[in-house]
């Protein structure tokens, strides 16, 4: 090759430019992400929250006074819901005092309401729990009833319970121990603290008087 020739090709190679990239479709496609990407927030942030746990439902029991109980009577005020039997070692009485001191702390003229369900039908008559929450707030209505009546409701709040035996052929019962909030319609609003001071307990509940 000619002295000339080399210098002709170093010239073209030094001359020669990186392959130029289109910046408009980049562009293009990068707008488009970010408006996809905003949409797609936009879209989620403005979804209803999903509704709450299908918690509650009809019931139709015995009160400890021996008169009939349905869910129709707790309409109009938001009441509390906590299942238990009296032969209970000591979470339901425990439960029960709380449940107490925080309508105590509410008044006797706050319309608020309050249902202890017992799971154990069997020995918890409405004379037994008459006796039984006499020790507690007369707000609190004791429900009881044959088998068949109360399974449905124990179904429709998501109850647990099982019988296990103790000694001198007798049983306890292992069972849910959350007291729910309904609220004026019957509809459940959540688990509801009973271990805090009552008096934050009573301001919570007042917001839904």
């Amino acid at each position: 090759m000619s002295n000339s020739a080399s210098r002709d090709a170093r010239k073209k190679k030094k001359g020669a430019t990186a392959p130029t990239i289109a910046k408009g479709p980049l562009i293009a496609a990068g707008v488009g992400f970010a408006l996809l990407f905003a949409g797609f927030v936009a879209f989620t942030e403005s979804k209803a929250p999903p509704p709450p746990s299908a918690i509650g439902g009809p019931f139709q029991l015995t009160a400890q006074d021996g008169r009939a109980v349905d869910d129709k009577e707790m309409l109009g005020k938001p009441h509390l819901v906590f299942f238990g039997y009296t032969h209970c070692a000591d979470i339901c009485h425990t439960t029960l005092f709380e449940m107490s001191e925080i309508l105590r702390t509410m008044g006797p003229k706050a319309n608020i309401g309050a249902l202890f369900v017992t799971v154990d039908p069997e020995r918890d008559t409405p004379e037994i729990l008459k006796d039984y929450l006499s020790n507690f707030d007369p707000r609190i209505i004791g429900l009881t009833g044959a088998r068949a009546a109360l399974e449905p409701m124990l179904k429709e709040y998501r109850i647990y319970w099982k019988k296990t035996p103790v000694a001198n052929d007798d049983y306890a019962v292992d069972h849910t121990t959350a007291v729910y909030l309904m609220d004026k319609n019957g509809h459940f609003v959540n688990a509801f603290n009973v271990s805090r001071k009552p008096a934050d307990a009573a301001r919570e509940l007042e917001k839904y008087l």
